[in-house]
């Protein structure tokens, strides 16, 4: 008799240690995302002593989104941006995937954004910083260029739309910072000015139910 009843108890803590394996696999899953950007564009804006350029790609990936005691669902959206909720976000831009229409920018870009050496652009989120009006927030996060790392402050703007959730920003920087030198061309004569300014347009999704 007490083999039997032991034996029913050991099924039932396996049992019960399974389920528990399974939830938190599932809470896991949950919490890591699924996170997409359904359309996204960054652009870098510049000036010489010549003329101004842009240089742009819509190759933007997230990498890492992870969440606190948010579930999915039509209010996912307000209730990732609360205080807290969005634990962990990162993005990566292929560096290499940016273009300038430009005829001969892109070598010079790539030559100094070295990436051969360093073929990926990223920004990991910190914090949000909200601000007086709902819709706009400063995100605070450091940004990895031909690998240099610095903290950096976002001025973004947030809207809905449709299933997804529509944010614009953007973020002047100086070359400098980051190890860069600035480009030079026609043999000195077109000289870079250090700073540029990064804006971004994306559309974030994640399936709702």
């Amino acid at each position: 008799m007490r083999l039997y009843v032991r034996k029913q108890l050991s099924i039932r803590l396996l049992v019960a240690s399974t389920i528990a394996g399974c939830l938190t696999v599932a809470a896991s899953a949950l919490a890591q995302g699924p996170l997409a950007i359904d359309s996204g564009r960054i652009t870098i804006a510049g000036t010489s002593n010549v003329h101004a350029y842009t240089a742009s790609t819509t190759t933007v990936r997230v990498t890492r989104a992870q969440f606190g005691a948010v579930q999915t669902g039509p209010e996912f959206w307000d209730n990732v941006l609360k205080p807290g909720a969005l634990q962990a976000f990162e993005v990566t831009i292929p560096a290499a995937t940016l273009k300038s229409p430009k005829e001969g920018l892109d070598k010079n870009m790539y030559k100094a954004l070295k990436v051969e050496a360093y073929p990926d652009i990223t920004f990991k989120l910190l914090r949000f910083e909200a601000k007086e009006n709902a819709a706009a927030a400063c995100a605070i996060g450091t940004l990895t260029i031909a690998g240099v790392q610095r903290e950096v402050a976002l001025d973004i703007t947030t809207k809905r739309s449709g299933e997804g959730l529509a944010v614009q920003g953007r973020v002047d920087l100086l070359m400098t910072d980051y190890g860069i030198t600035p480009p030079k061309a026609m043999m000195g004569m077109l000289k870079t000015d250090p700073k540029v300014t990064i804006t971004f347009e994306t559309v974030l999704t994640v399936p709702l139910t």
